[in-house]
């Protein structure tokens, strides 16, 4: 089942004209969530992937790869509530972590997903793992890029962090001059120029003023205040760390380290990294080639178990 395209005169529900045809060649869908009008695509036929983002991202971090991908599986990708063309709430409540994993598993049942292999970067990492501790016959594979699930509230890099960015301070940065796009992206990434003008301009026009910027405001916050809910996905682990796995690892990335990577390792019991010495936080946008590359690899060589138990390339 697949939603159609909807043509509201609203502000969501239509697709605004600063975007891209050439960088962004999929059609633009929508699904009425408990929250608001998400924005998704859903591209080609097959194994279906889903693409799960973090902060301060959209689906549109994931077209290199889909579209590479799109010939031979099923690419669905989604914008939280809040983010990129998805519906803006005034409800502090569809902006936790929760909410936007109850949106996201909403709209699987929507599309009526099984066999799912999850991409999960970021804060996409606990969202997507909420779905597959509690699904976990729907899930087949995990893809890892950058991300974390358990809780960091003693761990002084990402106490510091999410302190300053949830402050007063920090949240004035972020509605006011859009922070997160404007100065932690470019750091964040191993190579800057891959973040040209035009592709930060669909960054930053998806939060064009500081209303639309709450919920990018609000996860720093939830790094510390999300710490128990992070525990009870991490505590049923059970249910997904045996799962076929690929751990994609930027080297470069600012937020998360080759100690957050340890932690994968240690834990999962079918996986296979590949590390991008080059790249920072935003793999799928640095380096879409190898990234698709790896998963096309991942997903079409091991139908039913990973190539290797616990084998690092790169």
């Amino acid at each position: 089942m697949r939603g159609g395209s909807m043509t509201a005169s609203s502000m969501f529900g239509i697709r605004p004209g600063w975007v891209s045809e050439r960088l962004f060649p999929f059609e633009s869908r929508f699904f009425d969530s408990p929250s608001g009008r998400m924005h998704y695509v859903d591209e080609g036929e097959g194994e279906p992937i889903a693409f799960v983002h973090g902060n301060p991202s959209w689906s549109f971090e994931f077209r290199g790869v889909i579209d590479r991908l799109r010939a031979r599986f099923r690419c669905v990708a989604a914008d939280h509530i809040g983010f990129g063309l998805s519906e803006r709430s005034q409800s502090p409540r569809d902006y936790s972590h929760q909410t936007h994993a109850d949106n996201f598993a909403s709209l699987l049942d929507h599309l009526q997903l099984r066999d799912i292999s999850l991409y999960l970067t970021d804060w996409g990492g606990p969202i997507g793992l909420d779905f597959a501790r509690r699904c976990p016959d729907r899930v087949r594979r995990l893809i890892l890029a950058n991300t974390w699930c358990w809780p960091v509230n003693t761990d002084r890099h990402f106490i510091m962090f999410s302190r300053m960015m949830s402050s007063p301070v920090g949240r004035f940065l972020n509605r006011r001059f859009n922070f997160f796009v404007n100065q932690v992206m470019p750091r964040a990434v191993g190579d800057r120029s891959v973040l040209t003008p035009e592709i930060m301009r669909h960054y930053r026009q998806a939060q064009p003023n500081p209303e639309s910027r709450r919920a990018c405001a609000a996860f720093p916050g939830h790094i510390l205040g999300a710490s128990h809910w992070l525990d009870s996905i991490w505590s049923a682990r059970h249910s997904f760390i045996d799962k076929p796995s690929l751990v994609l690892w930027g080297h470069k990335d600012i937020a998360f380290r080759q100690q957050e990577l340890g932690v994968w390792e240690s834990e999962l019991t079918n996986f296979e990294t590949r590390i991008f010495s080059q790249c920072g936080h935003f793999l799928a946008e640095e380096s879409p080639d190898s990234v698709s590359q790896s998963i096309a690899e991942f997903m079409l060589g091991n139908p039913t178990d990973c190539a290797g138990n616990g084998r690092r390339h790169g």
